[in-house]
């Protein structure tokens, strides 16, 4: 399967779940309009002090994480591949007067309209799997991140995949499906999507070969969203799998830091 292939397939899928997710009570983009975030607690607790930085969100989908960042003083900008999810981005940008920026790109082909590096990319939960290859994915951030600034993921972990009867490892060739979206009303965005499988050893060995040190990698046992099939909430907010007696990790953390070049020729040596 060609670049061309995957992206013009997701592309398409991701319009049609911009806007079922759009309307579902699990965004809850009326809350979001009366004044309640999107973020998470692990991300909230891990990324503290965004006000007065330049904030690139990748694979913002609508925007509500990136205009959440922005109601914390953060300069944000979104970038999603579906034009159906910046159009909706940019109404919520002008809907709550925040000042963001959202732009259509596919992650590798994005390229920043400004010549000011930025001082935080973030990305979370259901982004990496629809790349196929992460050193790519890693480069881009790294083009895109200031010396000294800050990569930021929360991703569900791939442990999860395995459970679920998927591969842990990286395959050539894409998982291929034709299913629903993981919103109630999912049955209204059937759609044929590609996904790949990434190890954390994949995450952590891109991000370092394109400049990254890792300063932190957490693992939670619990995701912050029911959208998983048999997840139980057993604290607010707060939904676990159990296998084998035990609770499975479900999303994992990461903080980098953008290396100068003195930093990466004394780590090298």
């Amino acid at each position: 399967m060609t670049d061309i292939d995957y992206l013009a397939m997701n592309r398409s899928g991701w319009d049609l779940r911009a806007r079922a997710h759009f309307d579902s009570r699990f965004y809850d983009v009326p809350g979001f309009l009366a004044g309640a975030s999107s973020l998470r607690e692990i991300e909230l607790a891990e990324l503290a002090d965004v006000r007065g930085k330049r904030l690139l969100h990748l694979q913002c989908h609508f925007g509500l994480d990136t205009l959440s960042w922005a109601r914390l003083g953060a300069a944000s900008t979104g970038v999603d591949l579906s034009p159906e999810a910046i159009r909706l981005a940019r109404d919520l940008a002008r809907q709550t007067q925040l000042e963001a920026d959202f732009i259509c790109s596919d992650v590798y082909g994005f390229r920043r309209q400004d010549p000011e590096p930025f001082d935080i990319v973030f990305t979370s939960y259901g982004s990496i799997c629809w790349l196929p290859d992460l050193s790519r994915w890693a480069a881009v951030v790294a083009d895109n991140l200031a010396p000294g600034g800050t990569f930021y993921m929360v991703e569900f972990h791939p442990i999860y995949d395995l459970l679920a009867g998927y591969s842990y490892f990286t395959r050539p060739e894409p998982d291929l499906e034709e299913a629903g979206t993981y919103t109630e009303n999912g049955a209204a965005a059937v759609a044929r999507l590609a996904t790949w499988a990434h190890p954390l050893s994949s995450v952590v060995n891109a991000l370092v070969g394109a400049g990254l040190r890792i300063e932190r990698l957490n693992e939670f046992p619990y995701s912050p969203y029911d959208c998983l099939p048999g997840l139980v909430e057993k604290e607010p907010g707060r939904f676990y799998l159990d296998h084998a007696g035990h609770h499975a990790p479900l999303v994992y953390s990461v903080r980098a830091r953008h290396c100068n070049g003195t930093e990466a020729r004394h780590d090298s040596r």
